[in-house]
This record gives structure tokens, sequence and C-alpha cells, in this order.
């Protein structure tokens, strides 16, 4: 397929039926993107299984950001396809993306971008409200548990120290059980041994549960934590 050097077992087809698409949580299929006459997406085809985690590394400029935005709903590709597990949404509308993007898809950023004036537990509540998930009490203290701050719900996000910020903000991309999880530089906020502690209870928590990771880094020791590394260089992803 172009642009990717994988073998086949790891790159989809591209337009299979959602009857017969297979097991990725996340794939796109020959997508490009352009900026006016600027190609910043050449082809590109990758898949992300349930509970796989997938670095793309690649210098400045090469077209991760923007991958990221297309695989997330966020914009629409020029060509090609892009699906959530048996789900295309690259020919949904705005809104329709928006409403299945709640339940399928967790996002984490190099800021944690917490909502300030709830407190930590309300910042955990807020993905399960928008995907309608009962029992958010009791997913809410198991995610406190899980990062390692069970005691402190209550607390306003400010008292946090910035790990601690973001191990919440990994909860919270992880609330809902989504299918994937996209990571933009995670870790790149953080020093040394935070970022390691980070990283892990990220990777952990959704190998666990089952959530495909696709995370796009400059880090290269974060990049060697995950199960398959692809390169994206002026636009083309190769293995």
């Amino acid at each position: 397929m172009a642009g990717v050097k994988s073998g086949p077992a790891e790159v989809p087809s591209p337009a299979p039926p959602a009857s017969s698409a297979p097991p990725y949580a996340l794939y796109a299929a020959e997508i490009t993107h352009s900026f006016g006459e600027r190609a910043v997406l050449r082809g590109v085809s990758l898949g992300v299984r349930g509970g796989e985690v997938v670095a793309v590394t690649g210098p400045s400029g090469s077209g991760k950001s923007t991958l990221l935005h297309l695989l997330g709903g966020l914009d629409t590709p020029g060509s090609g396809e892009v699906w959530w597990g048996e789900t295309r949404v690259d020919t949904l509308g705005t809104q329709a993306r928006a409403s299945l993007r709640a339940s399928s898809l967790g996002f984490v950023f190099q800021h944690h971008y917490l909502l300030e004036d709830l407190s930590v537990a309300e910042n955990l509540e807020v993905p399960l409200l928008l995907a309608g998930q009962a029992g958010g009490h009791e997913r809410v203290q198991e995610l406190l548990d899980a990062v390692g701050l069970g005691g402190r719900g209550h607390e306003s996000t400010g008292v946090l120290s910035g790990g601690e910020r973001q191990r919440i903000a990994i909860a919270r991309a992880l609330a809902s059980r989504p299918r994937a999880l996209l990571a933009d530089e995670p870790t790149g906020s953080l020093d040394r041994q935070s970022a390691r502690a980070a990283a892990g209870l990220m990777f952990d928590l959704a190998r666990r549960q089952g959530t495909g990771v696709l995370l796009v880094t400059h880090d290269e020791a974060l990049a060697e934590q995950a199960d398959r590394r692809l390169h994206l260089v002026d636009g083309v992803l190769s293995a």
C-alpha cells in the first residue's frame, strides 16, 4: 500500500465494508491531506488493534499532528478513509462525529487541559457523562485508585503537581473505556521521572482495558515502550 512498508497483517486494506472490517480499534486507509498546494499526508495507511500501543515518530512538520487530527475526526482527509472500529467516520457530519467521538476516543496532550473549576473527581466524571455511561462514581474511584490518587478526588486540580495532573488527564482520557486513545507528546512537559511514570500508567491502563493507543512523540525512550513504531517523513509513513 502506498507509503507503508509494514506487512499486510498490520495495514488494513482500503474501503472494507463494516461487516468485514478487520479487528482494529482505529485505522486509516490511504488518507491524504494538503494545506493549499502543499501535500502534508501522502496515502497514509495504518491500523491500531485493541490493547496495542503504536508510536509514530518523525521530525517537526512531518504531519504527525495533522494525522492525529484526521484520525480523531477533528478534520476530514482530502481522500481515503478513517474508521473507528466498524464505523467509517470520515463520511459523517460534524455533529455525528462529535457524538460518536465521546464514546469512541480519548485524547491526551502535552498540556493536561483539566477543568480548573471542577474537582479532581469531577474532571473524571465529564467523559462518562458525555458518553452516557452509568456507574460514574464507581468508575471514578477505580481510576483514582489506579493512578495513585484515591483519596484526593475532592481536591482542586490546582493543588496537584504537574505529574499528578497529567496522570488525571490520562485517567480522564481512558475513563469511558474508549476504543482508542490518541496521545500527542503526552509527557512532553514532564521531567524524566514523572514522564516515565505517566507513560507506564497510560500504557498499563490502556492495555488492561483493551484500548488501542496511537502515540506521536519526539521522545525516543517513550517510543521504545510501544508495541510497534512507525516513522512519518514528508507525509509518508513507514515501519
